[in-house]
């Protein structure tokens, strides 16, 4: 999901809080623990920056909604004391092999992994388009290169069940070069998704991806770990859900999504190939 439309939700949810609240501005911001300068500039639209990690949960906590509501990921504001209280918050600094995100691929190894990327997936991104991304992002391109690199280790040994559930349309916006991807240049995009329908077919069944319509369905970018654990990325940093009752609700949404794809992964190779074929240069795909 691109990061625009995570803070256009977020920005949204927070105006409706604030109209709900009968609260002016000053009031607001203290409730939170933040200046009034700092609120402005989240309701602004000025920045795609997400407030910390502190914040998204004050906000939570004061009015009673839930974390996954105010970031999009679900229609219901109510929160549980199960939820909350099994809230953790872990910083994404470069370096993925010392993460902790490294860390719960590792000890999930054996169960099924399911992902929904925010973009191109990790290990399906050529050196080109890590490049591109890092320089957009200010991430580290070292670092990226090292997950993606992980990731892809990772996808080859037997032991590894990952499914990747993203929509369709992600695919066609970047063939295109709209977006994000409206600078990168159409002889990489090519190459891009031919090397992503080889990777498909070397890691398929260990690594399945499917393509649902982004019209119908929407879901924020997450990743669960087996029946351990759920990271749900919020641009600089995961929130990780550990008890067992909202792991199994997103399990459950996720399965949601799976239900819902119109290309599956013995389709999702050719998709990409034919993406990877045709005209970038008329602005059709």
């Amino acid at each position: 999901m691109d990061k625009r439309d995570l803070s256009t939700i977020f920005r949204e949810r927070l105006k409706l809080l604030l109209t709900r609240s009968d609260l002016n501005q000053s009031a607001f911001a203290s409730a939170v623990g933040i200046d009034r300068s700092a609120l402005s500039q989240l309701m602004s639209g000025a920045s795609t920056r997400l407030p910390r990690a502190e914040t998204l949960l004050n906000i939570a906590a004061e009015f009673k909604v839930s974390l996954d509501w105010l970031l999009g990921l679900s229609q219901d504001e109510g929160v549980t004391g199960e939820i909350r209280e099994s809230l953790e918050i872990e910083e994404a600094p470069d370096g993925f092999d010392r993460t902790l995100l490294a860390k719960w691929f590792a000890e999930a190894a054996g169960t099924k992994i399911r992902y929904v990327p925010a973009g191109i997936p990790d290990l399906l991104r050529t050196r080109a388009l890590v490049d591109y991304e890092a320089n957009i992002t200010n991430r580290s391109r070292l670092a990226q290169a090292s997950e993606t690199q992980y990731r892809i280790e990772y996808n080859r040994r037997p032991e590894t069940d990952m499914e990747v559930c993203m929509p369709r349309h992600t695919l066609e916006i970047f063939a295109r070069g709209l977006g994000v991807w409206d600078r990168f240049p159409a002889a990489d995009r090519q190459q891009q998704l031919a090397h992503m329908a080889t990777l498909l077919d070397d890691l398929y069944p260990t690594f399945r991806l499917f393509l649902y319509d982004g019209r119908m369905r929407y879901s924020i970018p997450l990743t669960i770990f087996g029946p351990y654990r759920a990271a749900i990325y919020v641009g600089d940093m995961y929130v990780v859900l550990n008890a067992t009752q909202p792991v199994q609700a997103l399990t459950r949404h996720f399965d949601n999504l799976i239900r819902a794809a119109d290309i599956n992964p013995h389709e999702a190779a050719a998709f990409a190939r034919n993406l990877a074929s045709m005209s970038f240069a008329s602005g059709t795909v």
